[in-house]
Parts: C-alpha cells; structure tokens; sequence
C-alpha cells in the first residue's frame, strides 16, 4: 500500500451549497441536504451523484454520503471534484479530516473550505481506498438496514394502534368478525365511544412529571441517555428516571413524544410520565394528542393544559392484548438499536486507524 503525502484540495475539491428556502421547493424526490443531513425533497437537483456533503454551519463534523443527485444547501460544502478519489473513501477520509480540523480550529464558528483545501493530509493509493471503503460501508450498511427494519417494526405497532383505537375496528367491534361467524354479540358504539371505553381527561389518569436541568458542562459520558424535547441530547452517568419510559417536549418541540427503553435523565424542556403509568398503549396515544404551546409569556407547553387533554381509554382486556402485541415488537427494535450503537462505535474506532495506516486494508 502506497501512501503520498499532500494537500486535502489535492484529493477533492469543496464548493459551498445552494440557497434553497422551504417555501420555494416543490414536490419531487430529490433529496435536500443540509450540514444535518436530509432535510426534504425537491424536484430539481444541484448536483449528481454519487455526493459527499459536510456542514459549513450548524451541525460540523458530520458527513453524508448520497447515491442519488440531491440538492446540497448554503449551509453545507460538497464535493464538486473527487479527481481520481474513491467517492465513497472520501466521505470516510473527509470526516476523519473534519475530527483533526474541529479540535484545531475550535474558535472559528464553521468550516472554511479554503482552509480545509491547505489541510496536509496523507493518502493510499486507489485500491487501498476501495478496500478501506468496503471495510467501513459494512458497518453503515447494517446500520442503514437495521435502522429500515426499525421503522417498519414501530410501523406494525402503530397501524395496529390505528386500527383498533382510531378506527374502532378492534376484536369484537362491528366493523371485525361476524356476530353470526363467532356468536358474540358486537360491542356497541354510542357517540363515537365503545361500550366499556371512557372519555378520560389526562390528568385522571396520571400526572406529567417535570425533568430536571442538567447542563452539558456537568454531564459525565456515560451509558444512560439524556433526553431534551428533540429527544437524545447526550447521555450522563446517572439516570434520573427508571425505565421504560416516556418523554414529552415541554419547551422547543412542545409535545414531542419519545419513547426510552432503559433508564433515563430527562432535562428540564420536558415532561415525562411516571413510570408506574408508562405503557406502549400510552405512548401512541400521547403521540396522536395535539398538544399546543399553551404559555404566552414564556412559549411551552403548560401542565394543566395538558392535563385537561381527552382521549378515550379502552377497556383493560384491549390495552392488554395491545400490549402483548406490542412489547415483542419493541424488545426487537431496542435490540437493533443496540447492535446500531456497537457497529457506530467499532466503525469510529477503525475509522482514524485506518485512515492512519495503523492498520492495513
């Protein structure tokens, strides 16, 4: 394996992204990339693919890499000129060059391409960064499947949820079975509640619990996730809640919902439900709720006010049997989750290694 020192402009060229407001996309399926990654859809692209993106402002560090023609946003830089670099290569040799660029230049508020273009850098040769791509694209290829399976896994539990709580077609609902099949009688619907389901306000059922501020600069990295209303902010080494349990944005993304596996910490922009009253039925049923920013002074979400909140509570036997349907569903999903953070954190520690020489392709 060969490697030659020179300048990072010398193995890829930067060019910062194109204005693009809300307002002014259409509907298409182009993706839009900001310095957080996909942000929408357009039907009008800027640049081919394949595309390497990293944030100019907002979000530094990160680094995404697109196998379709996108749309690369003002607030982000992408790769204009690969010039003989394996495409995919340079979306890892670019984030390990970001890692070194940060922590030298953590007073400069964003990413200068040119400065970033006069980084000295050292890389292999061309076959050298194809098997080093490989050898990283297996990591984010699971992590990428594993993360589909998720979303259809949590979709199973919440079109069940729809049908049985939203549409009333539940088992032993009119709209299910056959009185004449099953020899049950139906169970009647009057004023859109069904015969042994309530009309509850929230806070007859439980009280919002509020979280407790916790500063970044007096976190401890650890193994217990710290949740802020756009949900994982950190993680800290003690937690302040046991788990499962679930979180509601109080302040920022008022009435966010978030669902936590194990124990947690819960900031002060949040709420969280007691644990004893923490089910997979409450969870999708907070999440259909339209809770508004109900303070005027100061924007959030008041407690009283949510707890004033109607749903309909169904009978034990349904919550029951969504709860049995649900909590495997769940179990799986936590467990792919947790194979997704073992495979980030194999890929990052492989990452400079590699990058390095330290260890051969």
């Amino acid at each position: 394996m060969k490697w030659q020192a020179c300048r990072l402009g010398d193995v890829l060229t930067l060019k910062r992204g194109h204005d693009l407001p809300s307002g002014a996309r259409a509907d298409g399926d182009i993706p839009v990339v900001s310095s957080s990654g996909i942000t929408g859809y357009h039907n009008e692209a800027k640049a081919t693919a394949p595309g390497v993106v990293t944030g100019r402002y907002g979000t530094l560090g990160e680094v995404f890499y697109l196998e379709k023609d996108y749309w690369p946003l003002n607030t982000a830089l992408y790769v204009v000129d690969f010039k003989n670099t394996d495409p995919r290569f340079a979306a890892y040799f670019l984030k390990n060059a970001l890692c070194d660029y940060q922590s030298d230049k953590a007073a400069v508020p964003g990413v200068d391409r040119n400065v970033l273009h006069e980084m000295e850098v050292r890389v292999p040769d061309r076959m050298a960064q194809s098997r080093i791509a490989s050898i990283l694209s297996a990591y984010d290829d699971l992590i990428e499947n594993n993360t589909r399976r998720i979303a259809l896994l949590e979709q199973s539990a919440r079109l069940l949820y729809e049908e049985w709580f939203v549409r009333l077609r539940f088992p032993g609902s009119r709209a299910v079975g056959s009185a004449k099949a099953d020899g049950r009688e139906h169970t009647r619907i009057v004023d859109g509640v069904p015969k042994g389901w309530e009309r509850k306000c929230l806070g007859d059922i439980f009280e919002f619990q509020y979280g407790k501020a916790l500063k970044e600069d007096a976190r401890v990295l650890g193994s217990y996730p710290v949740y802020g209303s756009s949900g994982v902010v950190g993680s800290h080494d003690k937690a302040l809640v046991e788990g499962p349990g679930i979180i509601v944005g109080r302040k920022g993304n008022v009435g966010s919902v978030h669902w936590s596996p194990a124990d947690f910490w819960p900031i002060d922009t949040v709420y969280y439900v007691p644990p004893e009253h923490v089910s997979l039925f409450l969870l999708h049923t907070l999440a259909t709720v339209h809770f508004q920013s109900s303070d005027v002074a100061v924007p959030g979400l008041n407690r009283g006010y949510a707890h004033s909140m109607q749903i309909l509570w169904p009978t034990d036997t349904l919550r029951s049997q969504f709860e049995e349907f649900s909590h495997p569903i769940y179990r799986q999903a936590t467990a792919l989750r947790q194979m997704n953070e073992k495979a980030r954190a194999a890929r990052d520690l492989l990452l400079p290694r590699l990058m390095s020489g330290e260890i051969a392709a």
